[in-house]
């Protein structure tokens, strides 16, 4: 007897659908598996036997071929369990023959007792089934609030083959997970707030401008200065998720399987901070099935590399077209995956190894030729590519002993940031995929950021002074741009590009 069961399988963050076709013959027992699975795939034929066992159910002294089409592609995980075992006992008719099945996705990995256990990417999978036509899915009970976040499609939760299998026989129904609302998206979590780091006003200026405009930004300063703290409390004025934006995240996290259990949709902007040991292929992804890296995982978040110089360059200069094209293609012999990496990046640094170099007080013990190496560390492309760079100066005495009565707390700034990103998404209503200043194409760039006539000139002489780059220039303007964005001013003006000016001149100083 043939059956046939679908499931869903991955490559990178899509998801393709699967048939898996099941042949009973009253042969020669046998039980074999085709269709270029991987090892955990091909270890699905002891799972699955044991689990109909200890479910209660014989399992078939018959000549078992199990395919897994389309045949040419690479199958990873264990996902194709409860599809698999679904279609064995179909055949022997444990499952009723009648029951239709042709509308329905199983996904599910087995334990030995026959409980189904969560598995990763489920909701990429379950909008890979939606699209194929599928209308029921069936999935552990750790992915269900997960699955139910794709439109479209019936959710039911599985916590044991038993439990399936008299549900597709009509005797016990599963209940049908409800489509959580996301009608508004909201940060749930509390944040670190702005108002814990004392001093640093312009830093924190800085930081306002880099959120509103989502640009990236280098912070350089002796060591206790503020810089990690700066960092982590940008999430916390950041605007909230969109949906679109909260869907995308959730799917990256999902094929990682970092979604945590019985979260549907993702409501924070995410905050990552690899450690400076940390590889290329970490950093932007790979695999023989890719995966994403922590670029992708910082999607719509913030991407935060603490001592910039310490990681090896090689890994560095890998983000350098990420940070231009906002997406990384991974090309591997089974085919290529594209991430999506639209992330704002916060590096902070000292200014030497020893981190002294240059302090007003205390004096630096590294060599000349030593600083020299060490700042050499972070490339010039790489150092072109960060729209802000502010340097942190030591704290007095005074600024750490004396809170500063109109210190301003996160949702203070946030509020403006939130105003900000209201009034250029007004003025950029036309192109819908710009969702902030730092997005601008050249094309944008010059049909957007309007400057009078003062503004172009001092632009001019800072472009002739300073040697900028053309992606300076551009840059710069961007940010001048964010800048009559939070005085909501709709023509740059000269202030507002002396303050951007003013805001990336710190390589002069340091890598002149």
């Amino acid at each position: 007897m043939l059956s046939k069961i679908y499931a869903a399988g991955l490559f990178g963050i899509d998801g393709f659908a699967v048939t898996v076709e099941v042949d009973a013959r009253e042969n020669l027992p046998a039980f074999e598996l085709v269709g270029l699975p991987d090892m955990a795939v091909k270890e699905a034929k002891e799972r699955v036997r044991t689990a109909c066992e200890n479910s209660g159910y014989r399992f078939p002294e018959l000549s078992l071929m199990i395919n897994l089409a389309p045949a040419d592609r690479r199958k990873e995980g264990s996902c194709f369990d409860l599809a698999i075992l679904t279609g064995i006992l179909r055949c022997v008719g444990v499952i009723d023959p009648r029951c239709e099945l042709s509308d329905s996705c199983f996904l599910g990995e087995l334990s030995l007792s026959g409980e189904v256990r969560g598995v990763r990417g489920v909701l990429c999978m379950c909008a890979a089934a939606r699209d194929a036509g599928l209308k029921k899915i069936y999935v552990p009970m750790d992915n269900a609030c997960e699955a139910a976040a794709v439109a479209g499609v019936e959710v039911y939760g599985v916590p044991s083959m038993s439990a399936l299998v008299a549900h597709l026989n009509g005797k016990t129904p599963l209940p049908r997970i409800p489509s959580p609302d996301f009608s508004a998206v909201e940060d749930a979590v509390d944040l670190p707030d702005l108002s814990d780091v004392r001093g640093q006003s312009l830093a924190k200026r800085a930081m306002e401008i880099a959120a509103a405009g989502g640009h990236n930004i280098l912070l350089i300063g002796p060591p206790g200065t503020g810089k990690s703290m700066l960092a982590k409390r940008l999430p916390s004025i950041l605007p909230p998720l969109t949906f679109e934006e909260a869907l995308q995240t959730t799917k990256v996290h999902s094929v990682t399987g970092m979604l945590p259990s019985g979260v549907s949709l993702l409501t924070q902007r995410p905050f990552r901070s690899p450690h400076h040991t940390m590889s290329a292929v970490s950093l932007v992804g790979g695999g023989v099935n890719p995966l994403p890296g922590e670029i992708s995982l910082a999607h719509n978040g913030v991407l935060f590399m603490d001592e910039l110089p310490e990681f090896p360059k090689q890994v560095t200069d890998a983000l350098r077209q990420p940070l231009e094209d906002r997406q990384v293609t991974i090309t591997r012999a089974s085919g290529r995956a594209t991430f999506p990496c639209s992330f704002m990046m916060v590096a902070a640094m000292n200014p030497c190894r020893c981190g002294y170099f240059g302090h007003p007080t205390r004096k630096c013990t590294c060599r000349q030729g030593d600083v020299a190496r060490y700042l050499s560390n972070v490339s010039g492309p790489m150092l072109d590519r960060m729209d802000i760079q502010i340097e942190l100066p030591s704290l007095t005495y005074e600024e750490i002993s004396t809170p500063d009565p109109d210190v301003e707390t996160s949702a203070v700034v946030r509020e403006r940031v939130v105003k900000a990103r209201a009034f250029a998404a007004k003025r950029m209503a036309e192109s819908p995929d710009v969702t902030c200043n730092a997005q601008l194409t050249p094309a944008g760039i010059h049909r957007y950021c309007t400057a009078d006539a003062e503004a172009m000139q001092l632009l001019k002489d800072a472009y002739e002074t300073l040697g900028l780059s053309a992606r300076g220039y551009d840059r710069i303007l961007r940010v001048a741009r964010t800048i009559a964005d939070l005085d909501e001013s709709d023509i740059i003006r000269a202030e507002h590009i002396a303050e951007a000016i003013q805001l990336r001149s710190l390589d002069r100083k340091y890598w002149a």
